[in-house]
């Protein structure tokens, strides 16, 4: 998606929602996800989440403000942070109420937007297909998943190899461990295999390092 097909989307997106266009947020998110320490949670994640919610876009409860907190959830991205999913959700529940949108909106995209949090598995509906869309890229082709092992390790590149390898490992073996990584029958039934075998692959090469 080019900047002015975004645009272009951005538009359409607080029309339907009943919003201002709002371009200066839609500027200022341009610019958080353009920040130079940003390898992998650039734009380029939020374009290939957006085509990803266009795939599954009837299954969706509420699908505008699904694709608001899309836009959002990696506004905030600080690689040594804590609080980047809360940070994104506060920011995006802020713009909602200078907006004058409804309360439950702004509860539901900040809820959606702390799904992305991937400490526990989302409850079924909107939260769900956010989480798998948000992780589609563990059943990217094997070429495309190493990109994204290389790009993650970019951002953490302070961190000594050592203890980056041993909390990656750690990581990747969570969701290796889970009985599902995808809930949704399309995003299960068109990565789940693809993914068990980046994620295992991925821990050997760590292993091995």
């Amino acid at each position: 998606m080019t900047a002015e097909g975004s645009e272009a989307r951005w538009w359409s997106l607080m029309q339907r929602l009943g919003l201002a266009p709002s371009l200066d947020m839609y500027r200022e998110l341009l610019r958080l996800y353009g920040e130079p320490h940003r390898a992998y949670h650039n734009f380029e994640h939020i374009a290939a989440c957006l085509r990803h919610l266009d795939d599954v876009r009837e299954s969706a409860e509420k699908p505008d403000e699904l694709e608001l907190a899309i836009w959002f959830h990696d506004a905030i991205y600080k690689p040594f942070s804590g609080s980047n999913e809360l940070d994104s959700a506060v920011l995006a529940a802020d713009f909602l109420e200078e907006n004058k949108a409804g309360e439950g909106t702004v509860a539901n995209v900040h809820a959606l937007i702390m799904a992305t949090v991937h400490d526990a598995s989302p409850s079924p509906g909107d939260s769900s297909l956010m989480v798998d869309i948000d992780l589609s890229i563990l059943g990217a082709r094997p070429e495309v998943y190493g990109v994204f092992e290389q790009a993650v390790r970019q951002e953490y590149r302070r961190v000594p190899g050592p203890i980056f390898r041993r909390k990656r490992r750690k990581l990747l073996q969570q969701f290796l461990d889970r009985e599902k990584i995808y809930q949704h029958p399309h995003f299960f039934e068109k990565l789940e295999v693809q993914a068990r075998r980046n994620l295992a692959a991925a821990i050997d090469t760590l292993s091995l390092q």
